[in-house]
């Protein structure tokens, strides 16, 4: 027991010998395992270095201990093949022999930062076409649905469209009508302040007029409407992935984009403008509000010069943006609904894709109504 506690506390030693004119000898000793490679990280460097030169003879007979660890380390540094010349003790070689046997797996290629960074460019080009393409062929299908419907007038989902209509626009008036009420608020005092100091506080019915009534109003119904209304449909066609529904419904030759796309799409293109109009009388409401407490500016004065200062065609400009806000909305919340795997991840993953998306391009909406329209409902 003492001889084998001395051998295995042996720490593993390399000696070299360049005979003249002879071979060169590559001596193993000592007691090679993990515990003492661990501890000699130069050693292994030594190893791999030797063993390059094909040429050396290798002598392992005064090892004592040898464990699969260190047999592997060693196998490695010869590259997976034995030495030309060698000297080990049978059970030595045996330990070799098992990892000969093994196909051991390749380290994976070093990758280059551009390699990477190319590589991430190319599967997010590859992911958005791929959205571009299933985009593209559901408004395809809906142009057909359309058709269909406007020479079958009886096959119009009405039931499924008032549902949606209730569901995304009544149940949403409470919260559409307290963030417009509170964002005229603030709105109006921070312009209250700076108009303060130039003694134009009557230009307050200006800002407010033009900011809620073209950009704001239609804005905030459509982000409430993305995040309440947008993530509730996706997570419907979701379950009703998981749940098999869809397969049901494809079984009984029922169409997906005629009972689930075409009235999610219809209702939002007609609730939005609706809602448009009930948040700015609510945001309004909420600066004339502001306003009377701050600036001493009435409500009766509001009414009257709100007309004059807000030409009637941002109002429509805000209508039209609001029913294309819908469209966006619910194509997109359908189109995120229909990539729903039959898991409880892709589901709140792809909801969350959904919310994101739909606010995304809400945005990008407003921004090309801005720039196409920046000359028209502007007093000169």
């Amino acid at each position: 027991m003492a001889d084998n506690a001395t051998d295995f506390q042996a720490a593993p030693q390399l000696e070299t010998v360049q005979q003249a004119d002879g071979p060169f000898f590559a001596k193993l000793s000592g007691s090679w395992h993990v515990c003492g490679l661990s501890a000699t990280p130069k050693l292994q460097a030594q190893l791999k270095r030797y063993a390059e030169n094909a040429a050396t003879h290798w002598d392992l007979s005064a090892v004592t201990v040898l464990d699969s660890a260190a047999a592997l380390i060693i196998w490695q540094a010869w590259g997976g093949q034995w030495p030309a010349e060698m000297q080990i003790k049978p059970e030595h070689r045996l330990l070799l022999q098992r990892w000969q046997d093994q196909v051991l797996p390749n380290p994976p290629p070093k990758t280059k930062l551009w390699d990477t960074v190319w590589q991430g460019i190319t599967d997010n080009v590859g992911s958005v076409a791929d959205h571009l393409v299933s985009l593209l062929i559901m408004q395809g299908q809906l142009l057909l649905d359309a058709a269909y419907l406007l020479s079958h007038p009886k096959a119009i989902p009405w039931a499924e469209i008032s549902i949606i209509i209730y569901d995304a626009g009544v149940r949403a008036l409470g919260i559409t009508a307290l963030v417009g009420f509170l964002i005229g608020i603030v709105l109006s005092y921070l312009s209250a302040l700076q108009l303060k100091m130039f003694g134009a506080e009557v230009f307050i019915i200006n800002i407010l007029g033009m900011s809620i009534i073209r950009e704001l109003g239609p804005l905030l119904a459509a982000i409430l409407v993305a995040g309440r209304s947008g993530s509730a449909m996706t997570a419907q066609i979701g379950i009703m992935r998981v749940t098999e529904e869809l397969d049901a419904l494809s079984a009984m030759g029922i169409a997906h984009s005629m009972r689930l796309v075409l009235p999610k799409i219809v209702a939002l293109s007609v609730v939005m403008p609706l809602l448009n109009e009930w948040t700015n009388a609510a945001a309004l409401l909420g600066g004339m509000v502001s306003a009377l407490l701050t600036l001493d500016i009435g409500m009766g004065q509001f009414f009257m010069k709100l007309p004059e200062v807000v030409p009637l065609v941002n109002v429509f400009i805000g209508l039209a943006k609001s029913a294309v806000f819908g469209l966006a909305i619910a194509l997109l919340a359908c189109h995120f609904g229909f990539r729903i795997k039959p898991n409880t991840e892709s589901l709140g993953i792809e909801t969350t894709n959904s919310v994101v998306a739909s606010i995304t391009a809400v945005i990008i909406i407003d921004a090309v109504f801005a720039i196409l329209l920046m000359n028209v409902g502007v007093p000169q």
